[in-house]
C-alpha cells in the first residue's frame, strides 16, 4: 500500500504524520529522516492494528497545491509580487 504523507517543518525538527492512519507520527532532524522514520511508524502501526484484529485502512488521502498571489509591502517603500 502507498499512503500519503504530510511532512511539516518545526523550529528544530521535522515532523510527518499519515492523515490515512490517526495517531501514526514521527519527528525527525530533517525531513529525509522524518520520512524514513515515519515509514517504519506506518509499519508498525499497521502490525498494530493487525494484533488487534482491526482494519487496515485502505490509503484514500490525496494533496494539491494551489498557486496564490501575494503582495509583500517592505518598509511602506517597496512592493513585491510573487504569482
Amino acid at each position: 500500500m502507498r499512503y500519503m504523507v504530510v511532512i511539516e517543518e518545526g523550529p528544530t525538527s521535522f515532523g510527518a504524520y499519515v492523515p490515512d492512519l490517526p495517531g501514526c507520527v514521527a519527528v525527525g532532524e530533517s525531513s529525509e529522516e522524518a520520512l524514513q522514520l515515519i515509514q517504519e511508524a506506518i509499519e508498525f502501526h499497521i502490525e498494530g492494528l493487525k494484533e488487534e484484529g482491526q482494519c487496515i485502512p485502505m490509503p484514500h488521502s490525496s494533496s494539491s497545491f494551489v498557486e496564490v498571489s501575494c503582495l509583500i509591502l517592505l518598509s511602506g517603500l517597496y512592493s513585491l509580487t510573487f504569482a
